[in-house]
């Protein structure tokens, strides 16, 4: 830890008033002492981590961090704002902050020492002195452990002591968990290994209630140690025995199965997937974001207490192993379940429909509109040509086309029966691809594909060929049967189906297309990237997904990228216009809206939804709708499925698309900036205008949560 962090990286008077600028202001810290090769890379790899949960924690902490290949060793600096900065915690700024480097190839020693200085956040002697201290090189000297405080319950504080002292109570580190059979963490006083009984009806001399957690979060340093250590905190006060898997960048051990059989509950706090899941089912279960596991731990411990003395457990390990059935509850109805299965394919189908589209695309602006007439690059091709370059591309991005259908459909089955659904599914598909049923083709495929293979299991077989059921049986019949179907059943019914959507596509003229237009733009902004936006998305991709595509499908993939990019786009205008309608962090969030809404990422404007979905969604809704219906009425063409602002120059009458986008963005910001000037600030008086500061944010929030 010694070389981590130096009095060089330290800064007591932060003067920076935004969560960027003191990443900025440490980073430049990191980079004179060479820790840190490029600022901006590095940066750009905050921000992105950043966008994906904020690093704010009650209590004033800030941990802005990042996996980044611009770092050349862990690295950390601390900063101390007299002012506060705003770091999206629910209690306002944050006043002590940590910037966390580490590379992306970090060993696991390094990051054993940042998680477990994570862990150390959690402790208020130790973020006390860190405000008191008057020297940097004291405040360095404090953070590497040299002169840490001790802990109320008498654990050492050191950061390095939490690293080689991973076996004593209260001070846990990463490899806690391997010795978890043998010493339970946050063991309430008095209690002991071989007590017996439940709690819930607690008396003498019966066993304190125990508690498995799992925590984790995207990068994997910081917030999933201290969402470990806060449990941890949380279990000794409630008298409760809670042991901690962390799930990190420095990877994890899993726990003890007699400790996991042992215990009367378990909680996840997590971000990302919890890794071996099924070690953990049938019991008392309370699952939760990451944070939720910083802020409120004690609640935790009492819901899932509670979910124990109620008899409320999860399914058993096996009673649902589908994708679908893993990330979902079990007790969705069949129609949440088809739209995930639906969903589960889509988002496969997705990249390839980007990379073949673009590779398209940039066919034909390379070779011309020709291209698609070229003969195959292996019989001919110039190097000093553009137009064989443009062919090259061009047949690059329709062999990606080809996989579309047989990836809908092996996904959707996947979703449905897990790796058993693949083959018939890619079967499926690839059949549909043969008998030109396209996109309703390959969804029937995958939908038959994962029934079939859900009926193939739930028959009895004997345990001499159960070994060879995964790899020979259920592929060689579930194939055949979804084969006959595709060929002869159903495939000529569902290809007179795509041929007559095609022939209506074709035909749409006047204002058939425009309410069209109009149609999929509401669909566009409705969720702002949630299925009923993909659903929009998926019909004007499929209508692309061909080598020769008619000008009518060229025209509603046109509108729906215009539609999908006006909400971010609405959102960042209306932050820089009427700012003092939004809080700090949503106009720091409007800055990056811009280059979202230009890329079409439509997610972009979630934050602001979220915050006041009355009156963000429909004013989206108005502004992708007048955007949708002017891209008809422009006749405007696109022949790539994604890239927004940066593919215009292969979009069919750029300008007045531009002016289409311009115009919904633009009715949506006003929309949004009448609907919240007409908001009545809380106590009749006048809003505090976030401009004023950090404070003047938290203060409102504080109103708004008294009131």
């Amino acid at each position: 830890m010694s070389d981590m962090i130096t009095a060089d990286l330290v800064d007591l008077d932060l003067s920076a008033d935004t969560k960027e600028a003191a990443a900025r202001a440490l980073a430049e810290r990191m980079v004179a002492l060479g820790r840190v090769t490029d600022l901006e890379g590095f940066l750009a790899d905050v921000a992105a981590r950043e966008a994906q949960m904020p690093t704010g924690l009650d209590g004033g902490i800030g941990i802005p961090h990042c996996r980044s290949a611009h770092v050349t060793e862990p690295t950390l600096a601390f900063g101390r704002s007299a002012a506060g900065i705003d770091f999206g915690a629910p209690d306002g700024p944050a006043d002590l902050i940590f910037l966390i480097a580490a590379p992306a190839g970090a060993d696991d020693a390094h990051l054993t020492i940042l998680s477990s200085l994570a862990r150390q956040l959690m402790n208020a002697e130790f973020t006390a002195a860190l405000r008191s201290v008057g020297d940097a090189g004291a405040a360095a000297a404090l953070i590497r452990g040299e002169e840490a405080p001790a802990r109320a319950d008498g654990a050492s504080g050191a950061v390095t002591g939490a690293v080689s002292g991973a076996d004593s109570e209260g001070s846990a580190a990463v490899s806690a968990a391997a010795s978890a059979d043998t010493a339970a963490v946050g063991t309430a006083p008095g209690a002991t290994d071989g007590s017996s009984g439940a709690e819930g009806t607690s008396g003498a001399g019966e066993r304190p209630f125990r508690i498995v957690a799992v925590t984790s979060c995207p990068t994997g340093i910081a917030h999933t140690y201290m969402a470990a250590e806060s449990l941890e905190n949380a279990g000794r006060e409630a008298g409760v025995e809670i042991v901690v898997e962390t799930q990190g960048s420095a990877g994890f051990t899993r726990l003890d199965p007699a400790v996991v059989a042992a215990a009367d509950g378990v909680i996840f706090a997590h971000d990302v997937p919890v890794r071996d899941k099924d070690r953990f089912a049938g019991k008392p279960t309370v699952d939760v974001g990451v944070k939720a596991g910083i802020n409120r731990p004690a609640e935790l411990i009492g819901e899932v207490r509670g979910k124990a003395e109620r008899g409320e457990v999860t399914a058993a390990a096996g009673a649902g192993g589908t994708p679908v059935e893993r990330a979902g509850d079990s007790t969705e109805g069949y129609g949440a379940k088809l739209r995930k299965w639906l969903m589960s394919g889509v988002s496969y189908m997705v990249p390839f429909v980007a990379a073949g589209g673009l590779l398209i695309a940039l066919g034909f602006a390379i070779g011309g509109w020709q291209v698609n007439k070229a003969p195959s690059v292996m019989d001919q091709f110039v190097w000093t040509q553009t137009d064989s370059w443009g062919a090259l591309l061009f047949q690059i991005g329709g062999v990606a086309f080809n996989f579309l259908i047989p990836v809908l459909a092996g996904y959707i089955a996947y979703g449905m029966a897990d790796r058993p659904g693949l083959v018939p599914g890619f079967v499926g598909g690839a059949i549909s691809l043969t008998i030109n049923a396209g996109f309703l083709g390959g969804l029937a495929a995958g939908l038959i594909a994962g029934g079939v293979v859900l009926s193939i299991q739930k028959v009895k077989i004997p345990p001499a060929v159960r070994g060879i059921m995964p790899v020979v049986v259920i592929p060689l019949i579930s194939s055949a049967i979804v084969g006959f179907l595709m060929f002869v059943v159903i495939g000529k019914p569902i290809a007179s189906a795509q041929q007559g959507l095609t022939d209506w596509l074709n035909g749409l003229t006047g204002s058939n297309a425009v309410l069209l237009g109009a149609l999929l733009g509401l669909m566009m902004c409705f969720d702002l990237g949630g299925p009923v936006n993909k659903v929009a998305y998926t019909f004007a991709t499929a209508g692309i997904a061909v080598a020769s595509p008619s000008d009518s499908a060229m025209k509603i993939m046109a509108a729906v990228m215009a539609a999908g990019m006006v909400p971010p786009l609405a959102m960042a205008l209306a932050t820089t216009v009427r700012g003092r309608l939004f809080t700090q962090t949503e106009r720091e969030n409007g800055k990056a809206a811009w280059v979202l809404g230009a890329s079409f990422i439509t997610e972009g404007a979630i934050p602001f939804a979220a915050a006041d979905p009355l009156r963000v969604i429909p004013s989206s809704m108005v502004g992708g709708a007048l955007t949708g219906a002017l891209s008809m009425i422009f006749g405007a063409t696109l022949r790539a499925p994604h890239g927004g602002i940066f593919v215009v120059p292969l979009i069919g009458n750029p300008l007045l698309y531009l002016v289409a986008i311009a115009a919904g963005v633009c009715a949506t910001a006003a929309l949004v900036v009448v609907l919240k000037g007409l908001r009545k600030p809380a106590g009749g008086g006048t809003a505090a205008d976030p401009a004023e500061g950090p404070a003047a944010v938290a203060a409102e929030r504080k109103q708004s949560v008294a009131a």
